[in-house]
């Protein structure tokens, strides 16, 4: 049997819950600066980086932004004249030893990302993407995936299984 304390309480919650303002606050976006698409191409001698692999690479530089943007998690911060000629004339992001965290404190970001297509030959080629936290340095994801194919849409497709099966899925 309930007491009547009990039952009091009960009542009383029941009655005031709805009325009470509710805040849930929405976490901000994360700021994330996006330092860029390089190519590795291991073929260099014998098969050179094209003007089509160059373009592929802004494009799924520009797809990886707004998959970003779109989701709702992450604000872009877009990169300073200065931080772009750091890039050019410094070592390749991702082989300078922490460069990429400096960047991101120099502008104010959260998260840093970048990625790398490797190219072995005009049939295999290799998509990684990584992110990293800005204040501690350390990686917050790394993935890689095969392209069978150097096209567009090899490309284009390759980024979206990533991000669609293991960014974006690790998240639910």
């Amino acid at each position: 049997m309930i007491n009547r304390r009990t039952l009091f309480v009960t009542l009383m919650a029941a009655l005031l819950l709805p009325s009470l303002p509710i805040s849930i606050a929405e976490a901000a976006p994360q700021r994330l600066a996006f330092l860029g698409v390089r190519i590795q191409n291991d073929n260099e001698g014998l098969e050179p980086t094209t003007d089509a692999e160059r373009k592929r690479m802004a494009a799924i530089g520009e797809q990886f932004t707004d998959a970003l943007v779109t989701s709702g998690d992450y604000k872009i911060v877009p990169l300073t004249d200065d931080i772009r000629a750091e890039i050019a004339r410094g070592q390749s992001v991702g082989h300078c030893g922490g460069c990429e965290a400096d960047y991101g404190k120099t502008l104010k970001a959260d998260r840093v990302a970048w990625i790398t297509v490797q190219k072995v030959s005009n049939l295999i080629l290799n998509m990684n993407v990584y992110i990293a936290d800005v204040t501690t340095d350390k990686y917050t994801f790394i993935k890689s995936v095969d392209i069978r194919g150097n096209t567009d849409e090899s490309w284009s497709r390759s980024l979206k299984y990533l991000l669609d099966n293991y960014f974006f899925e690790r998240k639910s």
